[in-house]
């Protein structure tokens, strides 16, 4: 009986590394290219931080272009499907469909790096009716 168990145990594989995580976000911005925009054989991808709890697992992961300056820098949550994990769709996030924009990577010297210009909406974003001044 122990040795069936030790035996279910080791067959689950370890993915609980910065590996598995920036294969999963690869995977997923990949696949939701037509919606994203991203090409992401010229992104440099890196996971700067990984919790785990149980099958979940948050992450902070890093973009920027290939010999390029500058980044951003995404928070994820995955759940895990077997050997991989899978990454959860976020249906607040509008950056990219799964991923919630926090603060520019250290070092960055544009500090606004990500933010349309002071006053300006996104690309994208429906127009918002101007408000009339308070009396």
């Amino acid at each position: 009986m122990a040795g069936a168990l030790l035996l279910a145990a080791c067959a689950q594989k370890n993915i609980e590394n910065k590996d598995a995580i920036r294969a999963a976000v690869i995977e997923y911005l990949s696949a939701n290219q037509a919606k994203t925009g991203l090409d992401m054989s010229a992104m440099d991808v890196d996971v700067t931080a990984m919790t785990f709890e149980r099958d979940t697992a948050r992450a902070t992961v890093a973009f920027k272009v290939k010999n390029g300056e500058g980044g951003m820098q995404f928070n994820y949550t995955l759940d895990r499907k077997g050997d991989k994990w899978v990454v959860k769709p976020n249906p607040d996030a509008a950056a990219h469909g799964a991923a919630m924009p926090s603060n520019p990577m250290p070092g960055n010297d544009d500090p606004g790096m990500g933010q349309p210009p002071s006053g300006q909406l996104p690309p994208g974003h429906p127009a918002i009716p101007p408000s009339s001044p308070k009396q």
